[in-house]
């Protein structure tokens, strides 16, 4: 074989490599060390069973959803969020859908914007359970002796986020049932996330595109990040001031559908 067919092999076998890893991207949703984890890594089955996971914003959205699926791994649950009403029915279905019993779940309200209850609140958990692996807590806690703090950055999910929006008047909440479908499901998120969990990640971005690639912008290219995000944040106030979601009227066509 000569040098030449053999050079022209090299560099079809590079193209062709190079444009798999373009397609698997365009239908990533999640940054590459985190989908190389969830294919490789270990399983949140083996890893979080002996766990205690602090929970914050445990009343609605993503926050549920993980205290749903870490209950069903076994895993020890702090539940925090304001309303205590919401966070003792999270804790109901977690007990009769999960494998925890009573003394497994802490309920524990407080507001996280408070910045002057965090430490309290963390005596406390440390206090019922002597560790922790807390959700929504920064770094400023790493500090405290059995903590482990990932930096997770979820994308668009499908939640009551403009339900709860408001229009010019700040006393009046909008009140729509925009179509959420081209979000990522709740579920899929928070999978992730455990996957990110059981493998000690320390920074991950879960999004599907073209929010994935935003990030990526973000990361790499800020200024042209910056550019775009000024260019598509009028659109976004607007949709949201119409009763819409911020989104849905230019990405949907971008929705990667996940069991």
């Amino acid at each position: 074989m000569s040098w030449d067919l053999l050079l022209w092999l090299l560099a079809l076998c590079v193209l062709l490599a190079l444009v798999v890893q373009l397609l698997r991207f365009l239908r990533a949703d999640g940054d590459l060390t985190l989908l190389w984890a969830e294919w490789q890594g270990r399983r949140p089955e083996w890893e979080l069973t002996d766990m205690v996971v602090w929970v914050t914003g445990a009343s609605s959205g993503i926050g549920e959803e993980l205290a749903y699926q870490l209950s069903k791994l076994g895993v020890s649950l702090v539940l925090s969020a304001r309303r205590e009403h919401e966070l003792e029915r999270v804790k109901r279905r977690c007990l009769e859908n999960g494998n925890l019993k009573g003394k497994d779940i802490l309920v524990l309200p407080f507001d996280l914007a408070d910045i002057s209850s965090h430490e309290v609140a963390t005596k406390a958990v440390l206090q019922e359970f002597g560790k922790g692996f807390f959700n929504g807590l920064r770094t400023e806690l790493a500090t405290y002796p059995g903590i482990v703090v990932s930096n997770i950055f979820p994308g668009p999910v499908q939640s009551n986020i403009v339900k709860n929006a408001l229009t010019n008047d700040a006393t009046q909440a909008i009140h729509s049932d925009a179509d959420q479908s081209y979000k990522m499901a709740t579920s899929r998120c928070v999978r992730l996330m455990l996957i990110c969990m059981a493998n000690d990640l320390k920074e991950v971005w879960i999004a599907d595109q073209p929010f994935l690639s935003v990030a990526y912008l973000w990361q790499y290219m800020p200024t042209w990040a910056l550019w775009l995000t000024n260019k598509l944040g009028k659109k976004r106030i607007e949709n949201f001031k119409k009763g819409l979601d911020a989104d849905s009227s230019y990405f949907k066509i971008w929705k990667t559908k996940h069991d």
